[in-house]
């Protein structure tokens, strides 16, 4: 079985994230037979694509990540190793995604499409979100952008407030991240959030000491790190959104809950945790993650891999049986742009991929085009057309 600072080592060296140290502590491990054939496995079963995968050249893989070890021993040098990296990855992730693309045109010979891209201004995502205080007033944060006020202060990535000081009178603030940005924040009694794009939370300034400590995610996604009740009195920590609540003790744990969806996830990383909605209630154990249907209310708790549903947070996007709507979906967020099927077919083609969220737009719908799966794709202005 393969540890978790393993697995978070091989998706980074997988989307050109991982450091040198990372690299090298990677190449220990891997020089176990058994750990090469934990190695091989991982990456077939995660991170090829579903149903383009009819070869899987295992030597390949292990021989891009072995040059790049060699070179690194080579060269020694920050910058050499970097660019060898870089390019060893992105072969490696290439390879993967277009393996079966060779196979298929192997056979059914294509003429090559050249996507048409009108005046392209799609941009990648950034850290900003807007804070909106107590008496109304509104202020843009923004990467590298530092902001101080009172018991708050931003460095252009984090909000960070104060040590909880026990006000008995809660004071609530609201922090929105627009569509193409992300944001982190620490609140009073340091627990830490990393909000999605398109997400709003609602929280006190400072939390009622000994009561029990609330916020709300309005909407969108966010990823939960709270601050245990033994450091507060036992106090509880709950989070709530209008069609469910969920209690925890101290854990961590991640809420997908957007306006456009019909559904409502929950996944549990560490420690327990009570959902409860529409009638029902369920306590996970980590691992888990609740689904509500927002239609007709229905609970259901399944098994799920929590540390892929959580890599956003790394700056990762990882689709693990995910259909093209899914996939686009959350591209529009970060990309901020609008998505267009003309076969509504596509839309339900299933990929396993990772892919950096510094990726270009452009970059990423050519990889889902070499699949051979959609034929073309079109970019203008923020809008994308899948053909």
């Amino acid at each position: 079985m393969i540890s978790n600072k393993i697995e978070n080592i091989i998706v980074k060296f997988l989307t050109n994230q991982a450091s040198a140290s990372e690299l090298t502590a990677l190449e220990l491990w891997i020089q176990d037979s058994e750990n090469k054939a934990l190695f091989d496995e991982f990456v077939k079963i995660n991170y090829a694509i579903e149903y383009n995968m009819k070869e899987f050249d295992s030597h390949k893989i292990i021989s891009k990540l072995s040059e790049a070890f060699a070179r690194e021993k080579k060269e020694r040098k920050l910058k050499k190793l970097r660019k060898v990296i870089y390019y060893s990855a992105a072969a490696v992730v290439l390879g993967i995604l277009t393996m079966g693309y060779f196979y298929r045109t192997s056979f059914f010979q294509q003429p090559a499409v050249v996507p048409v891209i009108v005046n392209n201004t799609i941009n990648k995502g950034t850290d900003k979100a807007i804070l909106t205080l107590e008496d109304g007033s509104v202020v843009t944060l923004e990467k590298d952008k530092v902001y101080k006020k009172d018991n708050v202060v931003s460095n252009g990535k984090e909000l960070v407030y104060n040590k909880n000081q026990g006000k008995s009178e809660l004071v609530y603030n609201y922090l929105t991240i627009p569509r193409g940005g992300q944001f982190q924040i620490k609140l009073a009694d340091g627990t830490k959030v990393w909000l999605n794009s398109e997400s709003k939370l609602k929280f006190p300034v400072a939390f009622a000491e000994g009561s029990v400590r609330e916020v709300e995610l309005i909407y969108g996604e966010a990823f939960f790190d709270v601050s245990p009740s033994s450091e507060h009195k036992g106090a509880k920590f709950k989070v709530l959104n209008k069609n469910q609540e969920v209690e925890v003790l101290g854990t961590e744990f991640n809420i997908k809950a957007y306006k456009d969806e019909d559904k409502i996830y929950t996944t549990l990383v560490e420690g327990k945790v009570a959902v409860s909605g529409f009638n029902s209630k369920k306590y996970m154990v980590p691992n888990q993650q609740t689904i509500i249907n927002l239609k007709n209310g229905a609970m259901t708790i399944n098994p799920i891999d929590a540390y892929n549903e959580v890599l956003w947070t790394k700056g990762i996007f990882s689709f693990k049986s995910k259909n093209l709507k899914e996939i686009m979906t959350v591209m529009s967020r970060w990309y901020d742009v609008q998505v267009v099927f003309q076969n509504a077919e596509l839309e339900k083609v299933k990929f396993n991929g990772v892919l950096s969220k510094n990726d270009n737009i452009k970059e990423i719908l050519t990889i889902i085009k070499k699949t051979n799966f959609i034929n073309d794709y079109e970019i203008k202005d923020q809008k994308i057309i899948i053909k």
